[in-house]
């Protein structure tokens, strides 16, 4: 879909709401407190002009990808975690991977209390241009109408679909390291649990949420592989290194980058598709399409290099200058991490890791990339330095644990997240 039919279809106003008796997304603080729903926190002050001015800020994302079929008539219960805070909410239905239209009949959002449970009385019905129910054809994407009232930062956020008419592969993300919740019919605007039986590890249709903010306020979209996507990261506890980056970033006065969307796909590759198509053919949707975004974080090579496919440095060295250039060219800074050490790991032999550490040469060294964090270094074993320390070591010496997602995202340094502002990316340009 082109930028301007996805401006036109955001421009749709939403059915008249009545705000004193639906009330604000979240709930009072209170009552948020009571529930463990966190408060969007008070952030970094701006000027008079820049608090007046509003724009759409993405709090949370997941790469869409090609899944298999499902069936035509079923609810979804989706559980995700935003990074910023802001007003009127939208969601972005995607159907970028099917080969029929498929209808959304209901579309639900609200707080999380428990598992498929919803925070008493926050769960209120999402439109489309106006309707109560969209038909995205194959291929396309729609977002909802916005939702007024406000949505706390690092809140549990429930969207609930009911989608209908469904056929041939699905669109979603595969790995959410998060129990999402489905069901036969629909249920989505029901906030009890009884009813949604199946519990699933895939998040489908939805790929992206966005708030409104000061447009003193920005995200980093991190773009990357099984890493960034957290495998091996605790299932439900938001563990993931893009998840600790928010929480960091949400605590921090002096920066004005606040959002993070999380684009990693597991098994991903810059160059060749596979596990999701390459980062070179998502990066239009996944990351320069989302709203608000000053930063992209590029995190991707080791499916690439330990894939014994033939690639080689200058190969990788090429992918890399295309996403940096197109980034530049959408005015975004870009931020690169180095690879991070895998021996042990099956496919791993000396060829493999000599074009690791040729492109870890290039990423910090080039001067390419208007900031690096070197996570190779944070995460390598000073007696092997090829190998991941054991302390993060998730088992199978490529992904970190729970301490070493931690310890990446304690490793980037926040004001590099801000470069644009300090010239960097416009010097790159020049």
């Amino acid at each position: 879909m082109s930028a301007a039919s996805y401006r036109r279809r955001a421009a749709g106003v939403v059915s008249a709401v009545i705000l004193a008796v639906c009330g604000p997304l979240t709930v009072s603080s209170s009552s948020a407190q009571a529930q463990g729903q966190a408060q969007a926190p008070t952030g970094t002050a701006v000027t008079p002009d820049a608090a007046q001015s509003k724009h759409s800020v993405v709090t949370w994302g997941a790469s869409a990808d090609r899944q298999s079929a499902g069936p035509a008539d079923r609810s979804y219960r989706l559980i995700v975690r935003t990074s910023v805070g802001g007003t009127n909410m939208r969601i972005r239905l995607s159907n970028a991977f099917g080969d029929h239209p498929v209808t959304f009949a209901n579309a639900f959002a609200g707080l999380q209390k428990q598992g498929a449970e919803l925070v008493h009385g926050s769960n209120r019905k999402l439109s489309f241009d106006g309707a109560s129910s969209v038909t995205v054809p194959a291929g396309e994407t729609v977002l909802s109408d916005p939702l007024p009232g406000k949505l706390a930062a690092q809140s549990d956020l429930v969207v609930s679909l009911y989608v209908t008419g469904a056929q041939g592969p699905t669109t979603g993300h595969g790995m959410a390291m998060q129990t999402n919740y489905a069901t036969a019919g629909d249920h989505a605007a029901e906030e009890g649990a009884a009813n949604w039986t199946d519990p699933m590890g895939s998040w489908y249709w939805l790929d992206a949420v966005d708030v409104e903010t000061s447009t003193a306020v920005s995200s980093v979209v991190a773009l990357g592989d099984s890493i960034t996507d957290g495998w091996a990261s605790t299932t439900d506890g938001n563990r993931r290194w893009p998840d600790y980056l928010a929480r960091r970033l949400q605590a921090a006065s002096g920066s004005t980058v606040k959002g993070v969307a999380n684009e990693g796909i597991s098994g991903n590759k810059v160059l060749a598709d596979g596990a999701g198509e390459a980062a070179l053919k998502r990066l239009q949707r996944d990351v320069l399409s989302q709203p608000g975004v000053s930063t992209v974080f590029l995190f991707e090579g080791i499916n690439d290099i330990k894939a014994h496919s033939g690639v080689t440095v200058d190969d990788m060295i090429a992918g890399y200058q295309q996403i940096i250039d197109r980034a530049h060219t959408a005015g975004k800074c870009v931020v690169g991490a180095t690879v991070m050490p895998f021996k042990g790991w099956y496919e791993y032999d000396d060829a493999s890791e000599a074009v690791r550490q040729g492109v870890n040469d290039w990423i910090r060294n080039s001067g390419a990339l208007d900031a690096v964090t070197d996570f190779d270094k944070i995460t390598r074993n000073p007696y092997d330095q090829q190998r991941i320390l054991p302390f993060f070591d998730g088992g199978d010496h490529l992904h970190p644990n729970d301490k070493g997602m931690q310890a990446m995202a304690d490793a980037v340094d926040l004001k590099a997240l801000g470069c644009r502002a300090t010239g960097g990316t416009e010097a790159a340009r020049d």
